[in-house]
């Protein structure tokens, strides 16, 4: 039996990659970076102070490439340097302030969002479009309950209300649908689309 037999399959996408703690190292403050990145991609709608911007898709790669561990480490590390000043966040904000925000929810529960997404990958779900697409979705979805909760209460509004009236869901879920059902689409795509390369 052969050294290659005893190696176990890869689990994500990183692992296609030798295992190593530069390896890990590299994976996480790369993905934080992109998450900065991404957030520079806005566009304010000025009735929310949440803008519409490209960063939840790094979200949800971070967990599916990387796994749940790592992919929720460089969310915490993304949220981190926002947070004592770089000009990480949407627009080129940073600081405790804008880490404590009305927006703050969506901040912290990228990590959540990662580690679901990356335990789901882990299990294979992120393999085929079939699997990929519900899994992306759920991260998607942890990110609006956490941020529009938040929402809610930095703004002393309530999270649904009727037609026309203030509320979260109006706010922090209604305008970004359609723009992060694309970005699941997306990822729930690419990724398998990347697996199957890798098998050749």
């Amino acid at each position: 039996m052969t050294a290659i037999s005893h190696l176990s399959p890869p689990l994500t996408l990183l692992d296609l990659i030798p295992r190593s703690r530069l390896r890990d190292l590299l994976a996480v403050s790369s993905f934080a970076l992109f998450t900065a990145a991404a957030a520079q991609i806005t566009i304010p709608l000025g009735f929310t102070p949440v803008p519409l911007t490209g960063q939840t898709l790094v979200v949800l790669l971070a967990g599916g490439v990387l796994g749940a561990k790592l992919g929720a480490a460089a969310q915490g590390l993304y949220v981190i340097l926002g947070a004592v000043g770089l000009p990480f966040y949407a627009g080129g904000q940073g600081g405790w302030e804008a880490a404590t925000g009305s927006t703050a929810g969506y901040l912290v529960v990228f990590v959540m969002s990662a580690f679901v997404v990356g335990a789901m990958a882990e299990r294979g779900h992120d393999r085929n479009l079939v699997t990929s697409l519900p899994a992306f979705l759920a991260g998607s979805i942890i990110i609006y309950g956490m941020g529009a909760s938040w929402l809610a209460y930095r703004l002393n509004i309530p999270l649904t209300a009727g037609v026309g009236e203030p509320s979260a869901i109006a706010y922090g879920v209604a305008p970004f649908l359609v723009g992060d059902l694309l970005k699941v689409a997306a990822a729930g795509v690419l990724l398998p689309t990347v697996w199957r390369f890798s098998e050749r």
